[in-house]
C-alpha cells in the first residue's frame, strides 16, 4: 500500500490549524485524514476508524494528547507524532517516556510536518521483512520479525523509530554510529534540530534492553560522536 493511502487522525483544538494541515496533506496526496478537537472525540474516531498514524496536540479542552496515546496503545502500537507548544512540553514528553515516534514544536513549517509524517509511515508500515533480524543482548532478545523486545517471560513492543534505530545500530554492531548517521536514517536529514528527539528515543530503548538503563551495558554513548551497540 502507498503511504498516502494510510488513514491519519489529527487532533488539535485549533480549527484553523486542523484545516490548514488537512489542506496541505490533501495537496500532497494524503486523502484519508480525519480530525478531532477533543480527547473524547479522538477516542471515538480511533475506535471506529482505526487510523494508522496519530498526530496529537498536547493541550486539549478535556485532557491532553498523552491520554489519547495511552488509550490507543491498549489496542495497537500505532505510531504517534506530538505537536508541542513549548520546550517544557518536550521535557515532559521525554520524562514520561510514553513512546511517541516523533514530536514537532509549534510554530512549525508545514513541509517539515509532512516530511515527518511520510518518514514515520514508511518506517512503520514498509519495513523490509525480507531482511528480518533476530539477535540477543545477554538475556534480552530483539525480534524484528515480531517487532518485540523479549526479557524472559515478558515482551514489549518497539515503536517504528525505536526499531529503525536498533536496526541501524545492529547493522553496525560494535562500531560507532554517529548522531548524524542515525538522524539521516530516521529523518532523512542531519542532526541539526533533532538531537533532543534522538536522546528521547535512546532513553526509551535503554529502558527496554538494559538491566540498569543509567549504566548501560549494550547501548553505549560515545560522547560528542554518537552511539555504539555492543553485541
Amino acid at each position: 500500500m502507498n503511504i498516502k493511502e494510510y488513514r491519519i487522525l489529527l487532533v488539535d483544538d485549533e480549527k484553523e490549524i486542523i484545516t490548514h494541515i488537512k489542506q496541505e496533506l490533501l495537496r500532497e496526496g494524503f486523502y484519508r485524514t480525519i480530525s478531532a478537537s477533543t480527547v473524547k472525540e479522538a477516542k471515538t474516531l480511533f475506535m471506529s476508524e482505526r487510523p494508522q498514524l496519530l498526530v496529537l496536540d498536547i493541550m486539549l479542552p478535556d485532557g491532553d494528547g498523552y491520554e489519547i496515546l495511552q488509550f490507543a496503545r491498549k489496542y495497537v502500537d500505532v505510531p504517534v507524532i506530538f505537536l508541542t507548544a513549548k520546550d517544557e512540553d518536550v521535557d515532559k514528553l521525554v520524562g514520561l517516556g510514553l513512546g511517541a515516534d516523533d514530536y514537532i514544536t509549534k510554530p512549525f513549517l508545514m513541509k517539515e510536518l509532512i516530511f515527518r509524517i511520510s518518514a514515520i509511515l514508511r518506517r512503520a508500515y514498509q519495513f523490509d521483512h525480507s531482511r528480518d533480524l533476530f539477535f540477543k543482548l545477554g538475556e534480552v532478545e530483539i525480534d524484528f520479525s515480531q517487532n518485540l523486545i523479549i526479557k524472559g517471560q515478558e515482551s514489549v513492543g518497539m515503536t517504528a523509530t525505536e526499531r529503525t534505530i536498533l536496526k541501524k545500530l545492529y547493522e553496525n554492531k560494535n562500531r560507532v554510529v554517529t548522531k548524524d548517521a542515525l538522524a539521516e536514517t530516521i529523518w532523512g536529514e542531519e542532526m541539526d534540530g533533532n538531537e533532543q528527539s534522538l536522546i528521547m528515543h535512546i532513553r526509551r530503548i535503554r529502558k527496554k534492553i538494559e538491566a540498569h538503563p543509567s549504566e548501560p551495558q549494550y547501548l553505549l554513548t560515545i560522547k560528542g560522536i554518537g552511539y555504539k551497540l555492543k553485541v
